[in-house]
């Protein structure tokens, strides 16, 4: 699978600066604690499988999106990473996903202690992203589509006064 990260990087930066202004607010290193809770939470999604109300598409694309968003607080340009071999075949796609997640949480936890995070935080994120882009080619999610469809749903929930 062929995807311009540089692009999609881009193009949440602009997402985020409109609909996410609160976010962005936050300190870097309370962003990014703040997208380690949604790794949380979207583990959590799909290991309730059917119990859950959202789809897995919906939460692959929703990972997807919190991943550009941690990458760009990380300063992590996503098109310099090699995303071409893809990870390891595992039994469950959720353990990788999780993996990666409790990873990108110890490197939020570190912040806390002054502990050295960002390495940590950016290898875990791009873990992450190839779980994404793995996960995606596997179900046949066309995560361009699905973006485009989110990021319009999210922007429809904001109050915002043009210039």
């Amino acid at each position: 699978m062929s995807i311009d990260l540089l692009r999609f990087q881009r193009e949440q930066h602009v997402h985020d600066q409109r609909n996410h202004f609160d976010i962005l607010s936050l300190s870097k290193n309370d962003r990014l604690k703040h997208y380690g809770l949604h790794y949380a939470k979207y583990v959590g999604r799909l290991a309730r499988g059917a119990d859950e109300g959202k789809s897995v598409e919906r939460t692959l694309v929703d990972t997807f999106l919190v991943s550009l968003s941690a990458a760009n607080t990380l300063h992590q340009n996503l098109s310099t990473l090699d995303f071409s071999a893809g990870s390891k075949p595992q039994i469950d796609p959720v353990y990788v996903f999780a993996e990666a997640a409790g990873r990108f949480a110890d490197a939020c936890e570190k912040i806390d202690h002054m502990e050295e995070f960002v390495p940590l935080a950016r290898r875990a994120n791009a873990d992450v992203i190839q779980w994404v882009l793995d996960f995606a080619q596997e179900r046949h999610v066309d995560l361009e589509t699905g973006v485009l469809a989110r990021r319009k749903e999210l922007a429809a929930r904001q109050f915002y006064i043009a210039e």
